[in-house]
């Protein structure tokens, strides 16, 4: 029997063992931190809110406060190989401090930079623009985070983190960065002044590849979203809308491959956009949940109220259990927004950049074929005119122009390829980071579920040896039985009862000698027999 009882322990306590290593499995793995996390040297703080006449903004101030350059990789200091990214960024930028102010138009400007100076990166999306009420204290707070997270992730960027603009936003005073704001406005790119100087002359339909785009162009839809603004950008609009209406771009080897991974982004964004409404709705019904368990304890505490005293106690104290409880869920609820639904927004915004990188890349495309299009119908003038005599110069002039467009194309050339691999980099960037992003959003949501179920069982688990032992607890630390106090109510309501009816009149019963005692009560008192002194019924 001995060995019995052994044997019939042993699973009992391997299943309690595991059930205490759940939460240490799941704590190790929630462990692992998201690779701006790590960025703690960049912060967005003081929002000040400006009234210039009519002009009302709120600034933010901007310290980079990078700590001393450690040479061991972070993936050794850390044991997590998603954090060897910012080590560049600190190797560049030993001791350089820096703390500016700068609205929310100035991260814009950041956003469209970064953009147009690393074609083809997923830039990290920056929070939304919001027309009413975008001054109250809880909207400020909310950007202000959010402005956060997109500069630390911008800085452990691989393609980002040395982006030219960047160095000009975190360290330029107010008079350098408003004039490389205004520079480039006038289209004054590196890329582009080369592009306007190569072409130059009567063939200036095709100035730098990035003069004119903006935030309207970041819609992803290519060509048509350009706003000419100079005559050389409307010659340039033109033929880039005529190569795409035409639909006869370039081709390269990777072509399959950047339309499978269209498919698959396009695809993953539908999928996505339905998690993310389950997501919604299971936080909107958490708060019902909550508001419920609210209208339960109300209930109940009203209940209590009507009835008597120790009922009523009982009642009052499941009220204000469900009270606490709604209190729990409500948390609960708030930690399910920020911990679920959140991130799915937020992987919704990821895939949008996505689509924004491949848009860039199509862009580069239709640029590149637009200049072997021209190319194409000047050699076919050039030969005209030289069939044509006396137009000698006119020749001579379309043959120059021919060799800047050749120039700008190779130009164009170079930068189709080269956002082309950039693209291909940052989609396996995506595809290896969000893959460990959520599993970790699933984990936390299974965190809050086991945390919510425990506290809610405990919180019930408390309340039912009360009710079952039939004391509560009355004015100063006293107690009342509730067995002992329903046995005198229900005793003294029959002594009342009985005092209120009339005596019964007393009956003589005739007793029999032949007819045997009835063993069964219930036939005594249903069975009657006629008395044989009665007169006239003698036999």
């Amino acid at each position: 029997m001995a060995t019995e009882s052994s044997t019939t322990e042993q699973p009992i306590q391997s299943s309690s063992q595991q059930q205490e290593q759940q939460p240490s499995i799941l704590s190790t793995l929630l462990s692992a931190t998201r690779p701006e996390d790590a960025i703690t040297y960049i912060t967005v703080s003081d929002p000040v809110i400006h009234a210039d006449g009519m002009n009302k903004y709120t600034s933010y101030r901007v310290d980079c406060r990078p700590p001393p350059f450690d040479p061991t990789p972070l993936s050794q200091q850390n044991n997590d190989t998603s954090s060897t990214m910012p080590d560049l960024f600190l190797q560049n930028n030993q001791g350089q401090y820096s703390s500016v102010l700068r609205r929310y138009s100035d991260f814009l400007w950041l956003y469209e930079r970064l953009h147009k100076q690393r074609a083809g990166a997923i830039v990290p999306p920056l929070p939304e623009k919001q027309a009413v009420s975008r001054f109250s204290p809880e909207f400020v707070e909310e950007r202000r985070c959010a402005l956060e997270r997109f500069l630390r992730r911008v800085i452990c960027h691989p393609e980002l983190m040395d982006c030219e603009a960047l160095g000009v936003f975190l360290r330029a005073d107010d008079v350098t960065f408003q004039h490389a704001k205004n520079v480039s406005k006038s289209g004054g790119d590196k890329r582009g002044s080369a592009g306007n100087n190569i072409i130059g002359g009567d063939g200036g339909s095709f100035g730098g590849g990035d003069s004119m785009h903006s935030s309207a162009h970041l819609a992803g839809a290519g060509a048509f979203n350009l706003t000419p603004q100079k005559t050389a950008g409307i010659k340039k609009w033109f033929s880039e809308a005529k190569t795409t209406l035409s639909n006869d771009l370039v081709s390269s080897p990777d072509d399959d491959l950047f339309d499978e991974i269209e498919r698959y982004i396009e695809s993953l964004n539908i999928q996505m956009k339905r998690v993310s409404n389950q997501a919604s709705g299971l936080v909107r019904k958490s708060k019902e949940i909550a508001n419920g368990l609210f209208e339960f304890g109300l209930a109940f505490h009203q209940l209590g109220q009507s009835e008597g005293e120790v009922l009523g106690k009982k009642l009052q104290l499941v009220g204000s259990t469900a009270d606490t409880l709604s209190g729990l869920s409500a948390q609960h609820a708030d930690a399910e927004w920020k911990k679920l639904e959140e991130p799915f927004k937020d992987y919704l915004k990821m895939i949008h950049a996505v689509k924004l990188a491949l848009g860039r890349r199509h862009d580069k495309r239709v640029s590149y074929t637009a200049l072997l299009h021209e190319i194409q119908t000047r050699e076919v003038n050039l030969h005209r005119l030289r069939m044509s005599p006396g137009r000698e110069g006119q020749a001579y002039s379309t043959e120059m122009s021919i060799q800047r467009y050749q120039a700008a194309a190779e130009v164009a050339r170079e930068d189709y390829a080269e956002c082309s691999q950039r693209v291909l980099r940052e989609v396996d960037r995506f595809k290896r980071e969000k893959a460990e992003e959520m599993k970790m959003v699933v984990l936390e949501f299974i965190t809050l579920e086991i945390e919510l179920n425990r506290s809610m069982e405990k919180i019930w688990g408390e309340l039912v040896p009360q009710l079952e032992e039939g004391s509560v607890a009355v004015g100063g630390g006293g107690s009342v039985d509730a067995s002992s106090s329903v046995a005198a109510a229900s005793s003294s309501a029959q002594q009342a009862t009985m005092v209120n009816l009339p005596p019964m009149p007393a009956t003589s019963q005739p007793t029999y000698s032949n007819i045997p005692v009835a063993s069964d009560p219930m036939m005594e008192s249903s069975i009657q027999y006629r008395d044989n002194n009665i007169v006239g019924m003698g036999m």
